[in-house]
């Protein structure tokens, strides 16, 4: 639905995006992750015909993004950063307006003014003067926008930002109650929203492209390892040894030593040695009290990448 072949824009002599590639296929939810200046803004600018590219291919819904803005443009709903709403206009007058500047007319702007207002849940405030809305219903009117006119492609730039957290929940819900009737690409600085959301995860550095994956396969590429904590009580050697032994466990470190020891067990490879763990317990009669997975998370991934530190152990916090 979207393909993006060695796209490049610069600004003078800076490089903004930098002969990158990918694609985002029907129904799907792309994340779209980056520092500040990655090049993730330019980039949606240029998919939505707000700029040009320099040079590179560009397609959305099968549109050329350069040969045909027209079209692409009817083909995306494009939620921006800031709700871009008119603050003295009542909310349906608002959609009603922006629904005919897509071309919309008599029966076809109710119909799409009911469909955009029941899906995003502003019935209760379709009367009311946009400007008095709070942050929350701005973007589900700005969301509500976006969708008019039936686009097959959604671009959304951080929708969540500066909501709190019932708001921003019910976003995050209409969103992924969106996906597999839309294709979204779905720019944000939140990483649990991305993890929640997105079946894949571009990371952009620099104007490039530096990872581009599922969650768990980026996980998976950070480090080779995963790691199991595990609380036993017991004589601390004999449990260390014990665990040694345990089928794919690589290596056992005692982190906390008491009446309950905390030991790390990690495994080879991308084994989940849990299983083994709880079996040796049994056998050998030891009182265990937690057994947890470790994981690298998509945060740890996201600094790693853009700053170039070591890759962190699983379940080690991001310095």
């Amino acid at each position: 639905m979207i393909r993006v072949e060695n796209l490049v824009k610069r600004y003078g002599r800076t490089v903004g995006v930098d002969g990158i590639s990918f694609h985002v296929k029907k129904g799907e939810i792309l994340g779209f992750l980056g520092p500040n200046g990655a090049g993730k803004s330019t980039t949606m600018r240029i998919l939505t015909c707000f700029m040009p590219a320099d040079s590179g291919n560009a397609t959305v819904a099968g549109h050329d993004v350069f040969r045909e803005s027209l079209d692409v443009r009817r083909n995306v709903g494009y939620l921006p950063e800031n709700a871009p709403l008119y603050p003295d206009m009542r909310v349906d007058e608002y959609l009603a307006y922006r629904a005919k500047l897509k071309g919309l007319r008599g029966r076809a702007v109710r119909r799409g003014l009911s469909n955009v207002i029941d899906k995003c849940g502003i019935g209760e405030a379709r009367h009311r003067i946009a400007g008095q809305l709070s942050k929350g219903y701005r973007q589900r009117v700005a969301l509500a926008e976006a969708l008019l006119g039936s686009p097959k492609v959604l671009i959304l730039d951080e929708p969540t930002i500066g909501l709190d957290p019932n708001q921003v929940r019910k976003v995050r819900e209409l969103i992924k109650e969106l996906g597999g009737e839309y294709t979204i690409l779905l720019s944000t600085h939140i990483l649990p929203e991305i993890e929640a959301l997105c079946g894949r995860v571009i990371i952009i550095n620099n104007g490039r492209i530096a990872a581009l994956d599922t969650p768990a396969g980026l996980t998976s590429r950070m480090h080779g390892a995963t790691a199991v904590m595990a609380e036993i009580k017991g004589d601390a050697p004999a449990v260390t040894e014990g665990l040694r032994r345990v089928k794919g466990v690589g290596d056992v470190t005692l982190e906390r030593e008491d009446s309950f020891n905390l030991f790390r067990v990690t495994s080879r490879g991308n084994t989940d040695v849990r299983e083994g763990i709880f079996n040796a317990a049994v056998s050998k009669g030891w009182a265990m009290r937690e057994l947890r997975l470790e994981i690298v998370s998509l945060e740890d991934i996201f600094v790693h990448i853009t700053t170039n530190e070591a890759a962190p152990e699983p379940g080690e916090d991001a310095r």
